[in-house]
């Protein structure tokens, strides 16, 4: 009777172990599925095939347009001495790191107020600002830092008066740092009834592959299933795009700053029509220089630019998004110079009075300078960005003139 226990319970553990696997993959599935979607596979999936574009995308601007929160994507030190920003006589910002992640914490009159740790970094280019978690909604910290002069700034926008940590992000916000953000009611309270929280599980950091390419599951299955078929199917491929198309997909998150959206940018897919999703406001219009800034109005500048009027250039024409060619100045003025050349009769004017090298190397800080950000503004400092309004600045020729007299 006992081996007939011992041979029955096996039958018997058999469906619950059927059960538990089924309810284990079920939750597996759940978890790994894109938060975007059935028709989205995760940009982990790209690498196998795209190894080469995921070995230098992490480099680029859109990949590192926010990130977790690590001491590899925080670039300030924690070090003692080199870890405070002063705000004021009676006000200092303290970044520390402990077990359990990296702080802010601000000290008035050597009195600790208010501490929060860096949960979210965004950019980090030219420079970095931090975001973190406070129920589900998220806030931006008061010290940020400059990539370019490597040191501690105060977050762009606030005073010197008080290191604030009430600075709520929107929606707005996360439309162009991150790939996927879902809103819900704020959990904390508010005199107005409206704040903004997000869905923790929703949100997918930096811009990622599908963010401009479109939904990739089918194309992941397809190709998976037929190897030896190397050409792309169920995906947007960027060349097959028209040249109003490829500017719509850039602009959706660089002709930003004075825009109204009609609904949100994350549903917008590739080959969609951008003023379904945005318009500018009725107190700036798209050529008004006066109201457009360097950082977020990139295309809006570029199409008041006699560069753009006169040919069918776009933003790839320039930009390689699968490869970091930052401030390699002479390959993009060899880009340039696939236009300017003597067979055009559209050299720049200042060919023969400089050197070759020269002008290769200032060709785009004499057409395209770096100027002050009016929407990334900083008590201490300017922020300066590269102007995609291509043009002739008499200013900053006489500046590289100078420069070469002196010489």
């Amino acid at each position: 009777m006992a081996k007939r226990k011992l041979l029955l319970l096996p039958l018997f553990l058999f469906p619950l172990v059927v059960i538990l696997s089924q309810c284990l993959s079920t939750k597996e599935a759940h978890e790994s599925q894109d938060p975007r979607g059935e028709a989205y596979a995760g940009a982990k999936t790209c690498v196998s095939c795209h190894s080469d574009i995921s070995n230098t995308y992490p480099h680029m601007a859109h990949s590192i347009a926010s990130s977790p929160a690590t001491t590899k994507t925080v670039h300030g030190s924690f070090l003692p001495g080199l870890n405070s920003f002063t705000y004021n006589d009676h006000t200092k910002v303290v970044m520390t790191k402990t077990d359990s992640g990296l702080y802010q914490t601000n000290y008035v009159n050597g009195q600790k107020v208010e501490t929060a740790r860096i949960d979210i970094a965004m950019g980090g280019v030219k420079g970095e600002s931090y975001l973190y978690w406070k129920e589900n909604e998220l806030f931006q910290l008061p010290v940020s830092f400059d990539n370019i002069k490597n040191h501690w700034i105060m977050s762009p926008g606030y005073d010197s008066v008080m290191a604030s940590f009430d600075r709520s992000i929107n929606l707005r916000c996360m439309e162009c740092h991150t790939s996927s953000a879902k809103t819900e009611p704020g959990k904390l309270p508010s005199f107005s009834g409206d704040a903004i929280g997000f869905q923790k599980n929703s949100i997918i950091l930096s811009i990622d592959c599908e963010r401009c390419h479109g939904g990739a599951k089918q194309h992941v299955d397809f190709q998976t299933a037929n190897p030896t078929i190397k050409t792309a199917k169920y995906i947007t491929k960027i060349s097959a795009l028209t040249r109003e198309q490829k500017i719509d997909l850039c602009g959706t998150c660089h002709s930003g700053t004075q825009t109204q959206n009609s609904k949100s940018i994350f549903d917008f897919k590739p080959g969609d029509k951008l003023t379904d999703y945005k318009k500018h406001a009725p107190s700036a219009g798209p050529t008004d220089l006066a109201h457009l800034d360097v950082h977020g109005d990139q295309l809006d500048m570029l199409k008041t630019s006699k560069c753009y009027i006169s040919s069918q250039m776009d933003c790839s024409t320039c930009h390689n998004t699968h490869k970091n060619e930052r401030n390699d100045m002479v390959l993009f003025t060899q880009r340039c110079q696939t236009c300017h050349k003597a067979a055009s009769h559209n050299l720049c004017k200042m060919t023969g009075k400089l050197d070759a090298k020269v002008l290769q190397a200032k060709c785009i800080s004499c057409h395209m300078p770096a100027l002050p950000s009016k929407a990334i503004i900083n008590e201490k400092e300017s922020v300066l960005i590269h102007t995609h309004h291509i043009a002739v600045y008499p200013d900053d020729i006489t500046k590289i003139t100078d420069y070469i007299k002196k010489k």
